[in-house]
């Protein structure tokens, strides 16, 4: 019986394997990223690419504040050009994460978005800060 899920045959296992292995290289999520929170030096700078009002209502942690629209090579010179940056918004209906890795990508800086945003750390119950934030 044909459905909207069979319709299209699934990808080879090899396919499949290449695509979610990839998918690490580009994101990782809620629960990763607050174990790698509690380390002594986690290894990556963690953005919140929210608006600094919202940022100040609720944000991940130890998280900077740099609204995806201003994230510029200014901004970034303090960290070396190896710094991991790994970027949020406030979750799934939002795009200001993707917009902030396409940003950080064309200054030449690697990023991964952390997949879930707000939502998701709130969804694994995790702990909000709030007040202001500065990178």
């Amino acid at each position: 019986m044909s459905n909207a899920v069979t319709r299209v045959a699934a990808a080879s296992p090899a396919q499949a394997l290449q695509h979610f292995e990839a998918e690490f290289t580009f994101e990782t999520d809620c629960w990763d990223t607050h174990d790698a929170m509690g380390q002594e030096s986690p290894g990556f700078v963690l953005v919140d690419a929210r608006s600094a009002a919202l940022y100040e209502r609720g944000h991940v942690p130890g998280a900077v504040n740099i609204p995806h629209g201003k994230i510029i090579e200014s901004r970034l010179v303090k960290y070396p050009g190896s710094t991991l940056f790994v970027v949020y918004c406030a979750g799934p209906h939002c795009n200001g994460a993707a917009r902030a890795a396409v940003r950080l990508a064309r200054l030449g800086r690697p990023v991964k978005l952390m997949a879930g945003g707000v939502a998701g750390w709130l969804d694994e119950g995790f702990e909000l800060a709030t007040g202001p934030g500065h990178d």
